[in-house]
């Protein structure tokens, strides 16, 4: 076991853990951060995607050992009241629909669109690629990311 201070959602978290728990465990079970979920657990669906120092990463692969010292941002810490641009286009759009993937998808879409606010359909397909949904609402993430992008 080792301790770490960890900076999530701009505040500090100090778990007992060992090195090579993954992020997402430290989430939900250390931080009662319980919005990143647990997909296939093999960093291929996406549904545990976070952000380390800006960058979306899928956090049931990432051991906390490797994020010691850099921001963690979650679904929770996008915005505090849900009005993000990306979470008022998910409603506008009518995009989830058992929402079980839902906060990955916001995740890597906002991950996108800090790099690039006016991405096209193939800057949208490469970076929600990998990101899974069971419920196939593929057309509407993508029209909801446009609009988030002509809001932002």
């Amino acid at each position: 076991m080792a301790q770490y201070d960890l900076k999530i959602n701009g505040k500090s978290h100090q778990v007992d853990v060992d090195p090579d728990t993954p992020m997402l465990w430290v989430l939900r079970d250390h931080a009662g951060l319980l919005g990143t979920k647990y997909g296939c657990g093999i960093a291929q669906c996406g549904a545990c995607t976070i952000h380390v120092d800006d960058q979306a990463i899928r956090s049931c692969q990432l051991p906390v050992s490797q994020v010691k010292d850099k921001k963690i941002t979650t679904i929770e810490g996008l915005s505090e009241n849900g009005d993000h641009p990306l979470q008022e286009a998910w409603i506008e759009h009518d995009v989830p629909q058992c929402g079980y993937c839902q906060a990955g998808q916001i995740m890597s879409a906002a991950s996108l669109l800090s790099k690039n606010q006016s991405p096209t359909d193939a800057d949208i397909n490469t970076a929600m690629n990998g990101n899974i949904c069971r419920c196939g609402t593929y057309t509407r993430i993508k029209k909801a990311i446009k609009t988030a992008a002509d809001n932002l």
